[in-house]
């Protein structure tokens, strides 16, 4: 999918691509690549530091054992960069209106990397500290579960009519937002995927209609 967003930008490029699971291969790549003299580019989706693979490049790039230094020991390090990018949360926050303005907690639920009672130490730690809360990889096709119960949690916490903003594809084409409450999200369970983000408000957090336009704030405390 990436290189496919990117595709006007690297006619002529030569490509390397995995799917999901190959992060590790991808970058070793990369490195690979680099250590030969190759100036190369590691895409991800948003920044590249924040759930994607800056961390990775550069763990393997600083480890001894790294396959993609030959394995014999090399520790020649290539020049690396990290170029910013624009986060999902900060795009979906900006089509909800402004509900990041306080303290906030990036979570993601995909257990993949992260054991699952761990997450939900994070979810309650989150919630129980009133930070507004943002969910990545809120679900997948094989992993249903774990949403439902982080809202669970989340509501033993925040009451029934806390903002909740839902934007899928944030940035892109066919994006599209929602903003709910959390009595309410259960009821988008069936259209959220891993395309999609969960902003849930804080205690202090409310929307407001002008014309045909909701927004989700989340006051800093200014007085008005």
């Amino acid at each position: 999918m990436y290189i496919e967003l990117i595709s006007p930008f690297i006619q002529g490029k030569e490509t390397y691509e995995t799917g999901m699971k190959g992060e590790v291969e991808r970058c070793r790549k990369a490195l690979e690549l680099a250590r030969n003299g190759k100036k190369v580019a590691v895409i991800s989706s948003g920044d590249a530091g924040i759930y994607a693979m800056a961390g990775l490049v550069l763990e393997l790039a600083l480890s001894t054992d790294d396959d993609s230094s030959g394995g014999n020991g090399d520790t020649h390090l290539p020049e690396i960069d990290v170029i910013p990018g624009l986060p999902a949360f900060v795009s979906a926050a900006s089509i909800l209106g402004a509900p990041l303005m306080h303290d906030f907690a990036s979570i993601s639920l995909s257990d993949l990397l992260t054991p699952w009672e761990l997450i939900k130490d994070r979810v309650e730690a989150a919630a129980s500290a009133d930070f507004v809360i943002i969910l990545y990889n809120p679900k997948s096709k094989t992993r249903v579960t774990q949403l439902p119960e982080a809202v669970e949690i989340i509501r033993r916490y925040r009451g029934d009519d806390t903002p909740v903003g839902l934007v899928r594809n944030s940035s892109r084409e066919d994006e599209r937002a929602r903003i709910t409450t959390l009595s309410r999200l259960p009821e988008l369970f069936p259209e959220i995927d891993m395309s999609s983000l969960l902003i849930i408000g804080n205690s202090q957090s409310f929307t407001s209609v002008r014309g045909d336009k909701e927004w989700f704030i989340t006051p800093r405390g200014y007085k008005v």
